[in-house]
């Protein structure tokens, strides 16, 4: 079992430079624990995200972490102009020595999609598209060759690339995904998943996607990472957690349906209960102390057949002391006796 942290990077703080900073901090306390990776989101115009160019924090977060890999979960691909991100992708591979964790979708919200004047029927073939041709950019880059590519929304002719990633043939790929279906193309091109299902939807998810990796022959131990996130608070005391727990999702909660409610719309294929400890009942919030944390995670890492637990240290008004204790007491307790499970 390998674990990993997400952020949405929600605002929590006045002081959005201290925020920046604190959460740098902590990108340094992941790095020193051996978490696998840092996933950060990419949302527009909402407090659930301020890191709307993940680049440029993850550019940060390069320097501040040595072993650490991370990366974006996911670049809204319909968002960029695929030939500007790949150059983005190459330099940030290269800064990091290697660490760069590729997430790639079309942006789950049309409300946000919207404001950059794309819509749900155009951002589905943009995303496939500029997907395509980022592929095609690496393998230009690594042989040395000119970038040509002839599609609906993209075009390019003859264009030298003189970046290629340090890793070969690309970094790895990440996909978000809450369907069962949507695994068909994830194993057949290797990409590693990530998915906000309760245990019964997670484990639709990774069942099906072991039945898709041995239709194409492969065997179980080669399987890409399959993960699951949780929002997680660990404290010396139940009492503490459930109080700094309570205090800080009211906040995350309030900036994840901010765009929803003011148009009027319901998230797609998601929903976050009223409070933490409704939330915590259906399983997608992990609470208390280490040990409580860790049996629930051994249940939950059973129950839905997952191979990567990613966790939610720091959401909403969560302090950097408050998110540093859940990571310190989570390396020094719970991973010892997961990790090689």
């Amino acid at each position: 079992m390998e674990f990993g942290v997400f952020d949405h990077l929600d605002r929590g703080q006045d002081d959005l430079t201290a925020q920046f900073e604190d959460r740098l901090r902590l990108t340094e306390a992941y790095d020193e624990a051996d978490f696998y990776a840092y996933h950060l989101a990419e949302h527009h115009a909402t407090p659930l995200g301020m890191a709307p160019s993940p680049g440029i924090f993850l550019s940060a977060v390069a320097q501040r972490t040595r072993r650490l890999r991370f990366g974006p979960t996911v670049y809204c691909l319909p968002l960029y102009h695929p030939i500007r991100l790949l150059e983005e992708i190459c330099m940030l591979d290269q800064m990091s020595g290697g660490r760069l964790e590729l997430g790639v979708g079309r942006g789950i919200s049309p409300i946000e999609v919207g404001y950059f004047g794309l819509n749900t029927e155009t951002a589905p073939a943009m995303y496939r598209e500029g997907l395509e041709l980022i592929l095609a950019g690496f393998a230009a880059g690594r042989d040395g060759g000119d970038l040509n590519f002839i599609g609906e929304h993209y075009q390019v002719s003859g264009m030298p690339v003189t970046l290629a990633p340090r890793q070969q043939p690309h970094p790895p790929l990440w996909y978000g995904l809450s369907l069962p279906d949507s695994t068909v193309w994830a194993a057949q091109n290797a990409v590693n998943i990530i998915t906000n299902r309760d245990e019964a939807g997670s484990r639709q998810i990774t069942d099906r996607y072991r039945q898709e990796w041995r239709n194409l022959g492969h065997d179980d131990g080669s399987l890409p990472r399959m993960g699951m996130t949780r929002h997680v608070v660990i404290a010396e005391t139940e009492a503490e957690a459930l109080g700094i727990a309570r205090r800080a999702y009211k906040i995350w909660r309030t900036s994840f349906y901010l765009l929803w409610d003011r148009h009027g719309m319901k998230p797609i294929n998601v929903n976050f209960p009223d409070s933490v400890d409704e939330l915590a009942a259906l399983g997608q919030a992990i609470i208390g102390t280490p040990d409580r944390v860790g049996a629930e995670i051994e249940r939950q890492v059973e129950a839905s057949g997952i191979n990567y637990f990613l966790c939610r240290f720091a959401f909403g008004d969560i302090t950097y002391d408050e998110a540093k204790q859940s990571v310190d007491l989570f390396a020094r307790h719970i991973v010892p006796k997961q990790a090689g499970g």
